[in-house]
């Protein structure tokens, strides 16, 4: 079961980074109406296209983190950030030759720093229960 929610969690991924890109759409109104708002007052004056961006591609990566964790088990936790890193090179590859997609160090960077955090935190999340499953052992 993990798999196959891993699977389907990459296509949409996939969809959403090597598919049409919306922003200049038409159907992205609503998002610069909103980044308007925020610049309009001082708290939230620091949120800008490219930090939206950025967060957004972070966040997409954490739940790849999480899931390559508990593919490949905590003792190989490395494996699931490279595995992250190495997805996220393969997907700005592409993007190299996708009309209307624009490769990006800052993509690597954030989707490489969402992988690592989903990896830290299933590692904080599962740790109760491997702690159980070694005194068991024991």
């Amino acid at each position: 079961m993990l798999t196959l929610v891993t699977l389907a969690y990459l296509a949409f991924v996939g969809w959403v980074t090597l598919g049409p890109q919306p922003i200049g759409s038409g159907n992205d109104a609503w998002l610069w109406r909103l980044l308007r708002f925020f610049s309009g007052h001082e708290l939230t004056s620091w949120l800008t296209y490219s930090r939206v961006e950025f967060l957004a591609n972070v966040a997409m990566f954490i739940p790849i983190g999480v899931f390559f964790l508990l593919l490949f088990g905590r003792r190989l936790w490395l494996l699931g950030v490279g595995a992250g890193v190495v997805l996220t090179l393969a997907i700005e590859g592409a993007q190299l030759f996708i009309p209307g997609r624009v490769s990006d160090l800052r993509d690597i960077a954030a989707n490489s720093l969402g992988a690592l955090v989903g990896v830290v935190a299933a590692l904080v999340i599962t740790a109760p229960a491997a702690r159980r499953l070694r005194r068991q052992r024991a």
